[in-house]
């Protein structure tokens, strides 16, 4: 019997119109323009602005769009998992939201959060329902909405973040297409350098939550980066020597969009090209979860059938992780 791989058959996404410079953060945080960009790659970023609108709104877009490309009625849909950590309300979940307002009636979902893994940790589960034959048709999303839970007063957060949303189809694939494997980690020892402290059910919100600032993004950026560079670049590393890879046989790297640096450092450890690695970070900073399916959107066309790709992300909390797949079809 032919294995089933779940392949990725279409990409849609949306980003929101405002745009945040560098230059408009100057006149917001003691910051510059060559500063930011020297640190991060980043020179703007997407921000969703308007009353009542959440990431479910960015999702739903980039759900569409991808709908409208693969001219797909939506009943066919089995399944919506979102990842993300910004969602619309505690519950019910943004997938839950995304499957209503698209009319996806005959599917069912849920969210995933693992911060800027989110994502990849939803790619893996959502290739499960595929691989196993019970699903046919899965739409995975990855979208925040970031400057919803950052303090635009803090210089160290403000400038890295911005808001948008992608949205990938899977479909069973027999012709040896699609995620090929794929190695996820986490370390939960890594909270106290990037997590959002209160919210939850350990500290809900209060006054006095409210007054310490204590719904927005806390990162302790140098740890962070240290830990990101290892993790995210030894787990590709690994996943390749794990397939018997080396970095000419992967035709693009395609890292979540945190900071320059770190993408860097992953393309060095893996020998890879540098026209071989896929970047937006300068036009829309870190999106969170919606990174990597951004990428896929606007990269969609240089993709080709059967194009080794290794997608990575490292996340707050920690979580890390590497997919290795083969890309399903032409544009």
């Amino acid at each position: 019997m032919t294995k089933i791989s779940a392949a990725i058959t279409g990409v849609g996404g949306f980003l929101p119109e405002y745009v945040l410079s560098n230059k408009e953060l100057e006149k917001m945080v003691d910051t510059t323009d060559e500063w930011i960009h020297s640190r991060t790659g980043i020179s703007e970023r997407r921000i969703l602005k308007g009353q009542g609108q959440g990431t479910s709104v960015m999702c739903i877009e980039a759900v569409k769009n991808l709908l409208a490309k693969k001219n797909l009625d939506p009943l066919d849909i089995d399944m919506i998992i979102v990842g993300t950590v910004t969602p619309d309300h505690v519950f019910p979940s943004t997938s839950n939201i995304v499957c209503d307002k698209v009319g996806a009636k005959n599917a069912w979902g849920f969210d995933l959060s693992a911060a800027c893994s989110g994502f990849l940790f939803a790619l893996a589960t959502g290739a499960q329902f595929i691989e196993s034959g019970k699903y046919k048709k899965v739409i995975v999303v990855g979208g925040d909405k970031m400057s919803s839970i950052v303090d635009y007063t803090d210089r160290s957060t403000c400038i890295i973040f911005g808001d948008g949303a992608g949205a990938v189809l899977l479909e069973p694939n027999n012709e040896g297409m699609g995620i090929q494997d794929f190695i996820l980690r986490t370390d939960g020892s890594g909270i106290k350098h990037l997590f959002m402290k209160a919210g939850g059910s350990a500290y809900p919100p209060t006054h006095e939550t409210i007054d310490s600032k204590e719904h927005y993004v806390y990162q302790e950026g140098q740890a962070v980066f240290k830990h990101a560079v290892k993790g995210m670049a030894d787990v590709s590393a690994e996943l390749l020597e794990k397939n018997h890879l080396t970095g000419k046989d992967i035709q693009w790297l395609v890292a979540h969009q945190a900071n320059k640096r770190i993408i860097d450092a992953t393309r060095d450890r893996i020998q890879l090209e540098p026209e071989k690695v896929l970047m937006n970070i300068e036009r829309y900073g870190n999106t969170t979860a919606g990174t990597i399916p951004l990428l896929l959107w606007d990269y969609e066309k240089k993709l080709k059938k059967g194009d080794n790709i290794v997608i990575a992300a490292f996340g707050g909390g920690f979580t890390w992780g590497s997919i290795y797949l083969k890309w399903g079809y032409n544009s």
